[in-house]
């Protein structure tokens, strides 16, 4: 039972990281009505930042906070000068552009950094918290994650700005009629989709370790919570992030961690063979 709990914990902490990773997916989906393959590799690439400054000698939280501010503003220029250019584009020429930036910022990191697998530090001291059952990291990034997604929730609900971003994605015509300016509030929805990103890599770095390649396999398992919350659901999607994270350490803890990510495979195909709109979700209907 002590092993069950430790691993459903441990699961809500590596779930946090999924829920971030999944609403930065939503947030570009509302916008662009696709799924931004590169998410990953831009928090991968912002990481390296990070550790970049803190092996230059800056402390831990000024990087973080650096971090995510080199994240957001590089979020806005690739949606100003990459993304912009073929918004009105096929779905195809738009899919490219996103697997094109994948492979540059893989790319780039591994011929700037190495493909050698680098130790990123904790910001949380080297103990064991919660009863024996959550690592002091675990634990704090926990928390640092519950932070973002509320002060992201209350963004979104409470300021005018988040209140026009919401608009800008779900209904632009209607926006640009009452003034809001639909472009510069898809490129916010950019960077700040970043920075999420670069939240969650950070978070997550020190319990994978930094490679070019790291968040391949948390991208995954982030679809898969977005795609079971609802992709155009933020706080389904960030549910569903939480969901996975518990099954994916249940599962290994029963079946073997080989099945891990085969967990989040199946719950793809079987989200989107039962419930093509996940769990809060909207169903869109069309006459014809």
């Amino acid at each position: 039972m002590e092993l069950l709990l430790h691993q459903v914990l441990s699961g809500l902490a590596t779930g946090g990281i999924y829920a971030s990773v999944a609403l930065a997916l939503v947030m570009i989906y509302q916008a662009t009505h696709l799924v931004n393959f590169a998410q990953g590799e831009i928090a991968m690439f912002a990481t390296y930042l990070a550790w970049t400054m803190i092996q230059a000698g800056l402390p831990y939280w000024v990087a973080f906070f650096l971090t995510v501010t080199a994240a957001f503003v590089g979020g806005v220029v690739i949606e100003r000068v990459i993304v912009r250019p073929v918004e009105n584009g096929s779905v195809l020429s738009v899919v490219i552009v996103f697997i094109g930036l994948l492979v540059i910022f893989n790319s780039l990191a591994g011929w700037i950094y190495s493909y050698t697998i680098k130790p990123f530090p904790s910001p949380f001291p080297d103990s064991v918290a919660a009863g024996g059952f959550l690592s002091a990291h675990e634990l704090g990034s926990m928390g640092v994650t519950l932070v973002v997604l509320l002060l992201v929730f209350a963004f979104f609900r409470f300021t005018p700005l988040g209140l026009a971003m919401r608009a800008a994605a779900q209904n632009p015509v209607s926006s640009r009629l009452v003034g809001v300016r639909v472009g510069w509030m898809l490129a916010l929805g950019w960077g700040l989709a970043s920075a999420i990103g670069a939240i969650a890599g950070m978070m997550v770095a020190p319990i994978v370790f930094l490679e070019p390649n790291m968040m391949g396999g948390i991208l995954l398992y982030a679809f898969a919570g977005a795609l079971l919350g609802g992709i155009d659901s933020p706080g389904g999607a960030v549910l569903g992030g939480f969901i996975v994270g518990v099954l994916e350490n249940v599962v290994g803890m029963y079946l073997g961690t080989e099945l891990k990510l085969t967990v989040a495979l199946m719950i793809i195909v079987a989200v989107l063979v039962l419930r093509p709109s996940g769990l809060f979700g909207k169903v869109h209907v069309a006459r014809v």
